[in-house]
């Protein structure tokens, strides 16, 4: 079944719509009550909003993304260091990293852990960079997960 709605006209699904590999595209605005139920599980009344990007890759020896979401590729520069880079650039730079980390068996450091935006580099639509620290200095990890809200 195919539904079409131009201008003003007004349709109302019962039972959900499934859209399947199709896209809704509007050059106006969209009004009333939208629930995308397959999406969330939120509860309550506060806003729930999803990951613009994310990723999770291998930090150590030869660094590669083990799964990703508008995440094109991670650069190796160095030490515990690595820049994430966007697909899809970001609408500005006021975005929110967030990052997770698991050591490898034969690290230095068994705590202390902590990973930085690195201060040299500015935040930007299309990267930034991470800095990986342990108290024995900059490390390379196992695991480093990275999910990207703005």
């Amino acid at each position: 079944m195919t539904t079409q709605i131009k201008g003003n006209d007004t349709s109302t699904f019962g039972g959900g719509l499934d859209l399947g590999s199709n896209t809704i595209t509007t050059t106006g605005s969209i009004t009333g009550d939208i629930s995308v139920d397959a999406l969330s599980t939120a509860t309550g009344s506060a806003p729930s909003y999803s990951a613009r990007a994310w990723v999770n890759f291998n930090g150590r020896d030869t660094v590669a993304i083990r799964e990703s979401g508008n995440v094109s590729s991670i650069t190796d520069n160095g030490t515990g260091i690595y820049t994430v880079n966007f697909t899809s650039a970001m609408p500005d730079a006021n975005y929110s990293p967030t990052t997770a980390l698991k050591p490898h068996s034969g690290g230095t450091s068994t705590n202390g852990k902590v990973v930085n935006i690195k201060y040299d580099v500015n935040l930007s639509t299309t990267s930034f960079t991470l800095w990986c620290n342990s108290t024995a200095g900059t490390e390379d990890f196992e695991i480093v997960s990275v999910a990207i809200f703005r």
